[in-house]
């Protein structure tokens, strides 16, 4: 597939996958026409247009390799989502990064209040599981276990939550590059994996079934790190929708303080490569996720 092509498959599914999401969270999230109307407008705040959907992205293009429905996918997209969006909600509140703006927009303790944004990150962190749970999401309730089991375990102390403290004991520590690497596999790396892992799981693909696309989720969860540390060096924050630099004005240990620029690009690069070699058993059906590999290291935000 040419590049131009590869770059429209790729636009297109991220298009689509925005709107499916919003959508999504649209319906889950219906103001209740109660006292809990403030809540509900704040998740909604969180949740609905801006971001990526790189990991709702990553669950569909995974499935759709074992001709799993896509509205099955897209239920758990967003349920990897959920998760995602609570950790951006707690991590922007003033005991953590402290940040005025995300995705773009006032972020969620700015929009509303401190409080509202605790109950709305929880909230998100119990929709997730909610969505897994649901015989909706899959008729198969070993499936559904783990998906459950899957997305927990990245959520938690083995996964973004551990890393995330991590990243807090950075500010008070010089951590060496294998520490911040580990960090990041935790932070960044986890939930990306968990979603290639749960789409694998929705095809039925047994454990031993799934080296090679852990080994390629491994290699663009690090990559999309790396990007992330030289975008923050080089990048827009108009583009980024939020301020730039911070890791670096808080003494943390970053790939680009590590490793230099230059061999931080040279190894996002070979990351991808590398994801994409760990998919070379599959054919066009695997395309979609070759291109969002490239994007990681393409993209402006």
């Amino acid at each position: 597939m040419s590049e131009l092509s590869t770059s429209s498959l790729l636009q297109d599914a991220l298009t689509s996958i925005a709107a499916d999401v919003d959508q999504e969270f649209d319906t889950l999230l219906t103001l209740p026409g109660d006292a809990r109307d403030r809540l509900y407008a704040a998740m909604r705040h969180a949740t609905i247009g801006g971001g990526k959907r790189l990991r709702p992205l990553l669950v569909t293009a995974t499935a759709a390799l074992f001709n799993v429905e896509r509205k099955t996918a897209l239920r758990v997209g967003t349920a990897v989502e959920a998760i995602h969006v609570y950790s951006l909600v707690h991590d922007d509140l003033p005991c953590m990064d402290d940040d005025d703006l995300r995705r773009g927009k006032p972020t969620v303790h700015r929009a509303f209040d401190e409080a509202t944004a605790v109950l709305a990150g929880d909230s998100l962190h119990a929709l997730a599981f909610e969505i897994l749970a649901n015989p909706d999401t899959h008729s198969d309730p070993f499936v559904r276990g783990e998906l459950v089991s899957t997305l927990a375990l990245a959520s938690g102390p083995e996964g973004m939550a551990g890393g995330q403290m991590m990243d807090i004991e950075a500010e008070n520590a010089s951590f060496d590059l294998q520490t911040v690497m580990r960090l990041q596999a935790l932070k960044t790396g986890a939930l990306i994996a968990a979603s290639v892992e749960m789409g694998a799981i929705l095809g039925h693909i047994p454990p031993e079934g799934r080296a090679h696309l852990r080994g390629y989720a491994r290699d663009i969860g690090l990559a999309f790190q790396i990007a992330d540390d030289i975008l923050d060096v080089e990048g827009d924050p108009e583009l980024a929708g939020k301020a730039l630099q911070k890791d670096a004005e808080a003494g943390k240990g970053t790939f680009v303080s590590l490793m230099g620029l230059d061999r931080a690009k040279q190894q996002a690069e070979m990351l991808v490569q590398q994801a994409n070699d760990y998919l070379s058993s599959y054919g066009a059906e695997a395309d979609l996720l070759r291109a969002i590999a490239n994007y990681i290291t393409e993209r402006d935000r």
